[in-house]
């Protein structure tokens, strides 16, 4: 066959592959026409995603540099409450408050909270708006996420009131472990303050767990001062000059020893006559002490008050119990009153008798 007759025929149509034939290989062609097609479309899309990282770089770097500012002003400003606690130390005023160690506790406490909360809204909002970036649909996530937060308000409304209380309480420094407090439902040592529940240990050595809000009122113990009160009764005909003179002698020994000298705050003061009676009255002394020993003040006070009376020979009397004796018993007061029916011939029983039937005539 001639190469003419050969160029006329054209090209030989290839045989179809069989199905137990492996596929072509992709070709040099193929595989350039895919290049041009993913760098025409990086070309065309380069500056979109450009714009996209700098917006995120940009928010990443704004929330950063803020976060730190925030951060920084909030450790400032716990410095500055500390040097002014520390600046009323050892005055007047100083005496009023809770110790240095405690209050700068309690800054740094404060402090560590305000700087989680701050760093919580700034990256939550830095979050949503790098999500805002990459054209992602923020509306169903911020319903999904309200409708959530109204169903857990609701479903646990007293956890959330609880904790709530429990940040106030501690910002407000209402108490701190190792006060003694009233809490109105319960009373007695914290030994441990929770967002949530505060435990107590009461007088008998009983834990209790208080819900922080169901606390409606707290009397704090421990802060400030404490007023030791001891009520000294004697009789109305005793010479005041002479007990006033006692009292002042036990009150001037008293607050030169140790280590009452530390829990007395102020002097001890006979304030006069709280009462008086036919046959006695009684006599107020009371002293400033140190929060929370009081009750050890008043003790001792009254122990002192005793044996210097005894010595000065001065007693110490109480309200006579008058007794009240009981009449005899009425044998009659258990029975019942008589009834005008007991009579037969009451009006009451001849009213009630039922009449006779008629006589029958013939």
């Amino acid at each position: 066959m001639s190469l003419s007759a050969l160029l006329t025929a054209g090209p030989t149509p290839s045989p179809s592959p069989s199905p137990t034939q492996s596929p072509a290989v992709p070709t040099i062609q193929d595989a350039h026409d895919s290049a041009t097609q993913a760098a025409s479309w990086v070309e065309q899309n380069w500056s979109t995603w450009l714009a996209i990282g700098l917006k995120v770089l940009l928010i990443l770097v704004i929330a950063a540099v803020l976060r730190v500012a925030i951060r920084r002003a909030i450790t400032k400003l716990i410095d500055r409450m500390n040097r002014t606690v520390q600046a009323v130390d050892g005055t007047a005023i100083g005496g009023l408050l809770v110790n240095v160690e405690r209050r700068r506790q309690r800054s740094q406490a404060i402090g560590s909270v305000l700087r989680s909360v701050a760093s919580f809204v700034i990256m939550g909002t830095a979050a949503l708006m790098i999500l805002s970036a990459f054209q992602i649909n923020l509306a169903p996530l911020l319903a999904s996420a309200g409708v959530a937060g109204v169903a857990i308000g609701f479903g646990a409304r007293n956890l959330v009131t609880d904790f709530l209380s429990g940040v106030f309480m501690i910002l407000e420094d209402q108490y701190g472990v190792g006060d003694t407090i009233d809490a109105g439902v319960a009373s007695g040592e914290v030994i441990e303050v929770g967002l949530r529940v505060t435990k107590l240990r009461g007088d008998n050595g009983e834990i209790w767990y208080v819900r922080n809000g169901e606390v409606k009122r707290i009397g704090n113990l421990s802060q400030g001062w404490a007023t030791a009160a001891v009520d000294v009764t004697v009789r109305s005909s005793e010479d005041l000059e002479k007990v006033k003179a006692t009292i002042d002698d036990v009150a001037e020994r008293m607050s030169k020893e140790e280590p009452w000298n530390e829990l007395l705050w102020g002097p001890i003061e006979v304030l006069g006559l709280d009462s008086v009676l036919l046959d006695s009255m009684v006599v107020r002394v009371s002293a400033k002490t140190m929060p929370g020993k009081s009750l050890t003040v008043e003790r001792e006070l009254r122990w002192r008050i005793k044996r210097a009376f005894d010595a000065a020979d001065i007693p110490i009397v109480g309200r006579a119990v008058i007794a009240v004796e009981e009449d005899a018993a009425d044998p009659t007061a258990g029975m019942a009153a008589p009834s005008a029916y007991a009579s037969a011939t009451s009006p009451q029983s001849l009213a009630a008798t039922p009449l006779a039937p008629p006589s029958v005539t013939k």
